[in-house]
């Protein structure tokens, strides 16, 4: 059974830090393309950070560049996205998603990928 679980989410406050874990049961992430999306309440669900299958090439959102990684870890089977510097502005549910195959000009198109996690809810709250 193919599954993703995020986790890491949390209460921090602004300029705080959290790594939200993305891990993968039923197939090895290795061979694709992993998305961080996140949606806040009344907004459409945006893509945060990318890393793709075929050269491990990183992308990021203007929003989050400079305070975001992400990486992937072959070992463990999980995707990171670390997160620093925190603002309230990244208050939102964020998820992982999973696909073999999506074109650099997709990366942001959430209907690319085929497999979605839960979600793990990030609060920046003072």
């Amino acid at each position: 059974q193919v599954q993703l679980v995020e986790s890491g989410g949390g209460l921090v406050q602004p300029g705080g830090s959290l790594r939200l874990s993305c891990a993968a049961s039923g197939f090895s992430l290795d061979y694709y393309t992993i998305g961080w999306f996140r949606q806040a309440p009344g907004k459409a669900r945006e893509g945060v950070s990318c890393i793709r299958s075929n050269d491990d090439s990183t992308y990021y959102a203007d929003s989050v560049k400079g305070r975001f990684t992400i990486s992937r870890d072959a070992a463990k089977n999980t995707v990171y996205l670390q997160m620093n510097s925190l603002k309230p502005e990244d208050t939102a549910v964020y998820y992982c998603a999973a696909d073999t195959d999506v074109p650099r000009f997709r990366l942001w198109a959430a209907p690319e990928y085929d497999y979605w996690g839960q979600g793990t809810q990030v609060t920046v709250s003072s």
